[in-house]
């Protein structure tokens, strides 16, 4: 065989094993999310952006996998199974259906879910300290005392607290319980609209007209999905709407004081990073987002009946205008 035949040669033995080694230098990282709205969006949008900055780059080092359930568990959890079929290096589980279902589906890969309000309540960790399994993540927990803080500074004579959930969703189910509790506390009540699908959030909200002062969305996906719809009985009733997240203040809510779902992405990415570069999630304890941020709308305010006061306004990270 002449030197001038191997040196041609060469070149396309190599290829192939480059290609081989490219391949198992690659990460697989499926991503499943219950709805898109977006607040989970940003969620998504950020997990992305933290893979990237840490190095993960799609089409370099990094093969995503994206299915969104459309709101319905039944998808959602045929999602699961066909992510585990494909057996990634991990799975990131948006929301708890989603994270559920992942649970229940994924024994031996490494799942990190995000925006899951219970985590120890929904079943999918020992403990927030020692998670204790092959799931960890980070909670979306809300600061309902604060937030009520803020409702009674609005609205200082309301008495009557409404709010559309929906009794099928774990994580909503938590926060309407945790909500009545510290209402009661402070001599005031709850009135509870139970909207199963995102096409009876409209009918639950007209029937909090006349039962109640003001109306609190907490992040229970199918509500938060058709806010619009709420908020829409608010200015046509002149109920004042405030909302657990601050991307539904864009959408017309008056006020909300919380965190950025595209922080809480981030920091889920950076948890999947970690896992992917060796570490055991069920040592990692499930995190959350400290920093609250206050969004208000005062044109929302107007048409709703109110007036939001220059004080509080200063104080608002962001107006929407």
């Amino acid at each position: 065989m002449s030197l001038r035949f191997l040196r041609l040669l060469a070149p396309l033995l190599l290829f192939p094993l480059a290609g081989l080694a490219q391949a198992q230098d690659t990460r697989v990282v499926a991503i499943t999310q219950i709805v898109e709205h977006p607040a989970l969006d940003a969620v998504h949008e950020g997990v992305k952006d933290e893979l990237a900055e840490q190095g993960y780059v799609v089409g370099e080092n990094l093969k995503l996998m994206f299915e969104t359930a459309q709101g319905n568990s039944a998808i959602a959890s045929q999602i699961a199974r066909k992510f585990v079929g494909e057996q990634p290096d991990l799975i990131v589980a948006i929301a708890t259906p989603s994270a559920q279902t992942v649970a229940a589906a994924a024994r031996n890969i490494p799942v990190v879910f995000s925006a899951v309000t219970d985590p120890v309540g929904a079943r999918l960790v020992q403990s927030l300290e020692a998670p204790g399994a092959n799931i960890t993540g980070v909670t979306d927990m809300l600061p309902l005392e604060r937030h009520l803080d803020m409702l009674q500074r609005v609205m200082p004579d309301a008495k009557r607290v409404g709010t559309v959930y929906n009794p099928g969703e774990a994580n909503a189910v938590a926060l309407v319980e945790l909500l009545e509790e510290s209402l009661k506390a402070r001599g005031m009540t709850l009135e509870k609209a139970p909207a199963v699908r995102t096409s009876d959030v409209l009918g639950a909200a007209r029937s909090l007209v006349g039962k109640a002062d003001l109306i609190y969305l907490t992040t229970d996906n199918t509500v938060i999905s058709a806010a619009e719809a709420v908020i829409s009985v608010g200015e046509r009733s002149k109920i004042p709407v405030f909302a657990a997240d601050t991307a539904t203040v864009s959408r017309g809510a008056v006020a909300a004081l919380g965190f950025d779902y595209y922080d809480l992405g981030r920091q889920t990415g950076d948890m999947v990073v970690r896992i992917l570069e060796g570490a055991d999630p069920a040592t990692m304890a499930v995190e959350r987002v400290e920093q609250l941020d206050l969004f208000v709308n005062p044109g929302a305010a107007e048409k709703m009946g109110i007036t939001l006061s220059d004080e509080l306004i200063s104080e608002a990270k962001q107006v929407i205008r």
